[in-house]
């Protein structure tokens, strides 16, 4: 009778595992990534506010040039402030103002608005450029090799507003080949 109740119990707790929201976020990850390795997280915080969790996942290997950035919020926002933002931080990594601006854009008018508690994953492959998913469900693409070197280069990139967060996500590996850095 034990081992039947123990069993019960392991079977309640995967299946409230695997219907979490966290587990639905994480779904377009490992169709897209498969299969996708976690390489790093960190959160990011503005003046002691917690505004999000990042989580950077490769496909297969750490050298993979396939790779996804997972965002949780726990603060709301519109989708064109986080386009603007985006746009932002694109021109302090070095991307013209034309180019950040026009990639500001298309970003405001594929981003839908977040509620605390809701993601954003941003999904990169070669053949398809970058897929961009509002808790798990896909809501646009921005084709193109430069585009995600901009974009995710606001956490990647060397320059970015947010050194502390690109450490974490980047762990003990490298960014993508996409970055060109050279890896010690």
């Amino acid at each position: 009778m034990k081992i039947l109740k123990f069993l019960l119990v392991v079977c309640a707790l995967n299946l409230s595992l695997f219907t979490s929201g966290f587990a639905r976020d994480l779904n377009p990850i490992e169709t897209g990534l498969n299969p996708a390795k976690l390489q790093g997280s960190g959160k990011l915080t503005w003046w002691g506010l917690h505004v999000y969790d990042a989580a950077f996942y490769r496909s297969g290997s750490f050298t993979s040039p396939e790779f996804a950035l997972h965002l949780k919020y726990y603060k709301s926002f519109s989708g064109a402030s986080i386009a603007n933002r985006s746009a932002d931080e694109m021109k302090k990594i070095g991307v013209p103002d034309t180019q950040a601006t026009l990639w500001g854009k298309e970003l405001s008018a594929l981003l839908p608005n977040v509620e605390s508690g809701q993601a954003l994953t941003a999904i990169y492959t070669p053949k398809l450029g970058t897929v961009f998913y509002h808790d798990g469900k896909q809501v646009g693409q921005i084709s193109g090799a430069e585009f995600p070197k901009a974009f995710f280069g606001i956490w990647l990139d060397p320059k970015t507003s947010a050194p502390q967060l690109r450490t974490e996500l980047l762990g003990q590996s490298c960014p993508p080949p996409l970055f060109n850095e050279v890896c010690k």
